[in-house]
């Protein structure tokens, strides 16, 4: 019978005894081919980006959506022109009622429909008063005109914020024609005419008033109630008393001792133009430049 002996090789002892992965992998590093380790001498140097000239981006142009953006700016600008305009015009205005209420009273005409035509020109007429169809527009604050207040002495000055002004017709001397006369302010306390008999004129008078033309309704005013109106609707008050639809405003001279207190009439126009001006202008060039920016030179925020 034949044996067989296996002899393990030198070297299996010898990783044996060096015990372990360590050993395992130095033996193997020992017998394995020896590799070859390439190295680069220069660095790998990755190519520059293509760069894109102005030429290419403007040759895609500007989009319609983006020319159509431009209507901002332009409608800013035309509210601003107009706004120019328009300060003109109330300038001009303004400068108008100065003029006519610094006039000469002239004498009121015969043909009264010409009074159409004469707003804010004081005229003088004469003639009596119709108490007995009195009428009040309000409520209103006093004018403090001149000292016209203290010829009254009908109200201090904690009442000046609430009273009415009262309308009263006026038969003109020589004539049958009836117009109608704004006498002035009276505190709430003294609207019954019953309560200011002093004041209430007899006989002929000689006085100047401003002419005054109807005023439209302003929006969500109440209707007319009774004799208490609250916006001069001349042709309504005209037909309560039957006279021409036609009205002046008394001036502070005609203010009698414990009567309606004079001079009532408001002259005074809001005049806000040249800050919508500013607004206007303002928001076109703000948005102009937005346009480019965004538009042209496509950067954002």
């Amino acid at each position: 019978m034949l044996k067989v002996l296996y002899v393990s090789p030198p070297w299996a002892g010898v990783g044996r005894l060096a015990g372990g992965l360590n050993g395992q992998n130095k033996l193997c590093a020992l017998f394995s081919p020896a590799r070859t380790i390439h190295t680069r001498t220069k660095p790998r140097i990755s190519p520059p980006p293509k760069i894109r000239s102005a030429q290419s981006e403007q040759s895609k142009g500007i989009t319609p959506f983006g020319w159509g953006l431009l209507i901002i700016p332009a409608t800013t600008f035309g509210l601003g022109c107009w706004q120019v305009y328009r300060k003109q015009w109330k300038e001009s205005l303004i400068n108008e009622l100065e003029r006519k209420i610094h006039m000469k009273p002239v004498p009121i005409p015969e043909n009264l429909s010409d009074l159409a035509a004469m707003e804010y020109e004081t005229v003088k007429v004469r003639g009596e008063f119709l108490h007995d169809q009195e009428l009040h527009l309000g409520p209103r604050a006093c004018i403090l005109h001149g000292d016209s207040h203290t010829t009254g002495g009908l109200f201090s000055q904690r009442e000046a914020s609430i009273g009415f002004l009262v309308i009263t017709p006026f038969k003109l001397e020589g004539r049958d024609d009836k117009i109608l006369v704004n006498r002035g302010w009276v505190p709430k306390r003294f609207l019954d005419p019953a309560t200011r008999p002093e004041g209430q004129v007899r006989g002929t008078v000689e006085l100047e008033g401003v002419v005054r033309l109807p005023e439209v309704r302003p929006q969500f005013t109440p209707k007319q109630r009774g004799a208490i109106f609250m916006y001069r609707d001349v042709e309504k008050m005209a037909d309560l008393c039957g006279t021409e639809p036609h009205l002046i405003d008394a001036t502070a001279s005609s203010t009698v001792p414990l009567g309606p207190v004079g001079g009532q009439t408001r002259v005074t126009l809001r005049n806000e133009h040249l800050s919508y001006i500013v607004t206007w202008f303002s928001l076109s060039g703000f948005t102009s430049w937005l346009w480019f920016r965004q538009i042209v030179r496509g950067k954002s925020f």
